[in-house]
């Protein structure tokens, strides 16, 4: 083993340093000596008795019929499969149908992902939890700006709707569920509550100041419209090049611009007629105090 080892592939000997550089030496046997399987014979080895022989008394060369490469995969035997989603269709899609084909081998086969697909599947079922971990984020930083825990709800219930019309969005131009999809999806959860934050800031504001809740809420959407309406416009165009972009890579531009685009029209456009609706309900429900109101009065009476 150890001269065919030398001979035909390569046996490390040791190092040694030269101008300040570790150089390693290494031993193969000429390319005349080992060119065709006669000359492999001529090899001499070590036989029990400890004299040199040909290699040609132990062994007869035949040519055989095999694979030109041996795959393995954690120690067992292995085929690699390389491929790519067809178009309009996501790589998610396309590892479901290769398990399912996947469950038609006979007993004794099995499959292993690896590579990109491996790390896609890890991290595709992390989206659930990444989801969760952003509405919570979001809602302890409403109830920190609001110092309560019931107006926060009437902001996250926006979310669906942003995330609606983003699903709506795709699905209208058959682009595909993907992992730029979800970062949209995750985006949708601040963008869409920034115009809900819009419209209860400013009537939490005006309800402490004295106002009813119904009066403060109409106010707010009037006096709020126009903010809310400018800067929803100027964020769908600025995204609109996502989502209309051609050349490489167009494909993740248009799922993840055409997605935060369809969400952020939805919430926009419902959100402005939704919103006072769940703030009402909310302040109904969990009427709180008017702190600074209430500030004042003392004020005026001490």
């Amino acid at each position: 083993n150890e001269t065919l080892q030398s001979a035909l592939g390569v046996a490390y000997i040791n190092d040694f340093v030269r101008q300040g550089r570790i150089l390693r030496v290494q031993m193969q046997a000429e390319a005349d000596l080992r060119r065709t399987p006669d000359d492999i014979m001529k090899l001499t080895v070590r036989n029990k008795q400890g004299a040199m022989v040909p290699l040609s008394e132990l062994a007869t060369p035949r040519w055989v019929v095999g694979a030109p490469k041996l795959d393995r995969y954690n120690g067992l035997p292995a085929m690699k499969l390389a491929g790519g989603p067809a178009p309009g269709r996501s790589s998610g899609e396309a590892a479901a149908a290769m398990e399912e084909i996947a469950k038609q081998l006979p007993p004794g086969f099995g499959f292993e992902w690896s590579g990109t697909s491996f790390e896609e599947r890890q991290s595709g079922a992390q989206a659930p939890l990444l989801f969760g971990i952003s509405l919570i984020v979001v809602f302890l930083c409403l109830a920190a700006l609001y110092e309560s825990w019931s107006i926060p709800f009437a902001v996250l219930l926006v979310v669906p709707l942003g995330v609606f019309g983003a699903v709506l969005a795709v699905t209208l131009r058959e682009l595909p569920n993907d992992v730029y999809f979800k970062v949209g999806l995750i985006a949708i959860i601040g963008l869409s509550s920034k115009n809900a934050i819009l419209i209860i800031e400013f009537a939490r504001k005006l309800q402490d100041e004295g106002m009813s809740l119904r009066e403060a809420t109409l106010t707010a959407c009037r006096l709020r419209f126009r903010p809310i309406l400018m800067t929803s416009i100027a964020f769908v165009v600025g995204v609109l090049p996502l989502a209309i972009s051609t050349g490489a890579g167009a494909q993740s531009r248009h799922a993840i611009g055409t997605g935060v685009m369809g969400g952020m029209i939805a919430a926009t456009l419902l959100a402005v007629f939704l919103v006072p609706v769940f703030f009402v309900v909310v302040r109904r429900i969990f009427p709180g105090h008017a702190r600074q109101h209430a500030g004042q009065e003392e004020n005026k009476h001490g």
